[in-house]
């Protein structure tokens, strides 16, 4: 288990080891005394073992005690094959780094983590790394209310909890009713997702036959109910279950309510942030050597935010009633800049 544990943090196809290698570092990190056909045999066993261990072979002449020369193979230049590679840790770093729903403790522990899968080749290039904010949501209840959520999901059960709102004292409160009391909500479970950044549950109401969607890191209290949860295919627009690749891009936002077919006028520049946004079901026709008219369905409200962003690079042409709410949106806004001198 010790070589087991050198190969892992010492080894990796661009720092290989020889067996006196392995030797040495027995001697002077472990305080063990092992020659080489014993280092040798532990790693045959480690191999059948199941692990990945990589290794070179060598032929030599070697002259036995009766001066008599034969040839045997001589292995070295081990390393242990971890699965992951450098660049997929970074990936996974980089991910941790993102993402706005993990306490600061909650990140740095969980990239502590995926260094352990490397070596410490690895970790010295990950000093590197952009160091964490702590500008993140502190729920410090984030990862026991995913694992409850994804019993729920697997059990089809429903949940209830509280969901909370930045207030003032910049922490997070629980909604409350009219009367003053902690609201509870209690829906049916069907998928988290992440969007933004932020980790999303996608869920229903018994009382409403649409989807809504509640920002994990701000639900606490959460409990698994004994009550089974509402079929999905009963809910409208999901009788065949739930598309996450069509809902992603209808709810960019993640606002819940229906998708309606929009119609804009695009400048061509932004074909790639178009794509980036609404996925490659998007529609394109009517080019022109500037513009090109796009057709996608998508979240309404989530539309009304999103034709606000782009603005000066978009024109929302269809359906009338959004371009109604736009036009009063970019009036108003006018009017929160006009000042008369």
């Amino acid at each position: 288990m010790n070589i087991l544990d050198i190969l892992k943090k010492y080894s990796d196809e661009d720092h290989r080891l020889s067996q006196k290698d392995i030797a040495d570092i027995l001697k002077s990190k472990y305080e063990m005394v092992a020659d080489r056909r014993a280092i040798k045999r532990n790693i045959m066993n480690l191999i059948d073992f199941g692990y990945d261990i990589e290794y070179s072979e060598k032929v030599r002449n070697i002259v036995d005690k009766n001066g008599n020369e034969e040839e045997t193979i001589l292995l070295s230049d081990f390393y242990l094959n971890s699965g992951f590679t450098d660049v997929e840790l970074r990936l996974l770093i980089d991910g941790v780094l993102s993402s706005k729903n993990m306490p600061h403790t909650h990140q740095k522990k969980l990239i502590e983590k995926i260094e352990n899968l490397s070596n410490k080749y690895f970790k010295s290039k990950v000093q590197y790394i952009g160091s964490i904010s702590d500008n993140s949501i502190q729920n410090k209840e984030l990862f026991y209310i995913i694992e409850i959520l994804d019993e729920a999901i697997s059990k089809n059960k429903k949940v209830s909890f509280y969901y909370n709102d930045y207030g003032m004292d910049k922490k997070l409160n629980p909604k409350k009713n009219n009367d003053g009391i902690e609201k509870e909500y209690i829906v049916n479970p069907y998928q988290m997702a992440v969007a933004n950044g932020r980790y999303y549950l996608i869920c229903n109401y018994d009382k409403y036959d649409n989807m809504s969607n509640y920002r994990v890191d701000k639900i606490s209290n959460i409990k698994i109910l004994k009550e089974k949860r509402k079929s999905i295919k009963k809910v409208k627009d999901y009788k065949d279950g739930l598309n996450m690749q069509k809902h992603m891009a209808e709810h960019i936002y993640m606002f819940a309510g229906e998708s309606i077919r929009v119609e804009m006028q695009a400048k061509k520049y932004i074909v790639s942030e178009l794509i980036d946004w609404f996925g490659k079901n998007i529609e394109f026709r009517n080019e022109t050597e500037d513009e090109i008219v796009a057709v996608v369905n998508i979240n309404k409200n989530a539309m009304r935010r999103w034709a606000l962003q782009y603005a000066l690079h978009v024109r929302i042409t269809q359906p009338q009633e959004l371009v109604d709410i736009l036009k009063k949106d970019i009036q108003d806004a006018y009017n929160n800049y006009y000042f008369d001198f």
